[in-house]
């Protein structure tokens, strides 16, 4: 009897062992460029997970979960469960909950914003939505939820919704949207459709935005002329807000935004269409009164999110770009001359994932995530 009990203490001591090794799953070390990278899974369990955003406190952050989750993630691993007053999200195709910032004065006013598909359009269609809530004290709960800018027509049955959120140094706020799998609505000035807009945090248009005052064009409008642009990022040096799209077959883009211009689609590409034929609208890789992209990939990787590196952590990568890339399951590292791209690098292929989002951390190492019904967050350093 004696010895069955302590072969059962023996067996529930391994199981617990086994379990405890599964959970705290250990670093990886792959090779690179640069040298060893270490790559740590921080979290795993997550549900397709689409982007996160650092609390000042810098051992903290929030991670979307594009069927409708906000969660709160610690650096030691530790997953909350699902903040309340979030709001309801389309979640259909690659619609659902997306991107996530911070608002610039969030030690003051707790504002967290969110871009999600939102449905209630004709024939059951969506569009991308903006809204802000403030983060309970408890870190618990979004409060008072409020949607500050909507994507009108909606036009969207599950494709092309963007979108990524960013602050610029004078704190407006930039939208990347995607034209929802309908090309020539990136065209019309009179749609939100594949446009990258400029508001106010509380949604209202600035007074200097390029279409102010024009009959049948909509306020919000910075650029147009783009197809998907899920990553977008702020220059660390210049403050110039730099985006990347998906082409269609061929032509994943990375552009520079400038005030009122025209990035091309559907009237310039690098693509085709998924079925081998041209795009209808397409006049060629290069049109006149259009803007050609800044660096373009003919065949595509996916692109995703994307960072800028400016830490010291890893004096090898500064002034390095890394954009996430879903096709091709890798993380893109690239290199400049001035604006240039000079050299690019492909890292953490082993690990045979969809790279949604990349984030430099405040401890200088990147956080990437990966889109999957089992998600997962790692965090990438070099040895």
């Amino acid at each position: 009897m004696l010895r069955k009990k302590l072969l059962a203490i023996v067996c529930a001591g391994a199981l617990i062992s086994a379990t405890a090794a599964v959970l705290a799953a250990p670093t990886q070390t792959m090779k690179s460029e640069a040298g060893t990278l270490e790559v740590t899974p921080v979290v795993t369990g997550l549900e397709h997970p689409w982007a996160l955003a650092f609390l000042p406190d810098g051992k903290s952050m929030l991670v979307t979960e594009r069927p409708g989750n906000l969660r709160l993630v610690t650096a030691d691993g530790k997953l909350s469960a699902p903040l309340n007053g979030v709001p309801t999200v389309w979640a259909k195709g690659q619609g659902g909950l997306l991107d996530v910032a911070l608002s610039p004065d969030f030690k003051q006013d707790r504002m967290v914003y969110l871009s999600y598909a939102e449905g209630g359009g004709e024939g059951n269609k969506a569009g991308t939505a903006v809204g802000r809530g403030r983060l309970s004290e408890d870190m618990a709960a979004l409060k008072d939820f409020q949607v500050i800018l909507r994507q009108e027509p909606k036009l969207s049955v599950g494709n092309h919704f963007g979108s990524r959120l960013v602050f610029d140094r004078d704190g407006y706020l930039f939208v990347t949207l995607g034209e929802n799998n309908d090309r020539p609505t990136a065209q019309d000035l009179d749609k939100l459709q594949g446009k990258v807009v400029r508001i106010h945090p509380d949604g209202t248009v600035p007074k200097d935005n390029p279409f102010v005052g024009q009959a049948n064009v909509r306020p919000e409008i910075w650029s147009y002329g783009q197809r998907n642009p899920q990553g977008a990022a702020l220059n660390p040096w210049n403050g110039t807000l730099w985006e990347n799209e998906h082409g269609p077959r061929g032509g994943d883009e990375i552009n520079i935004i400038e005030r009122g211009k025209n990035y091309g689609w559907p009237l310039a590409t690098h693509g085709i269409n998924y079925s081998g034929l041209p795009i209808p609208e397409a006049r060629g890789d290069t049109v006149e009164g259009t803007v050609s992209p800044h660096h373009v990939w003919e065949k595509s990787p996916g692109l995703s999110g994307m960072a800028f590196y400016d830490a010291d952590q890893f004096k090898a990568w500064q002034g390095n770009v890394f954009i996430g890339a879903l096709v091709s399951q890798e993380l893109i590292r690239l290199e400049f001359q001035g604006d240039k791209v000079v050299h690019e690098e492909r890292l953490l292929g082993e690990l045979k994932k969809r790279i949604r989002d990349v984030r430099q951390g405040p401890d200088g190492y990147l956080y990437v995530l990966t889109d999957e019904e089992d998600g997962a967050l790692y965090k990438v350093g070099l040895k």
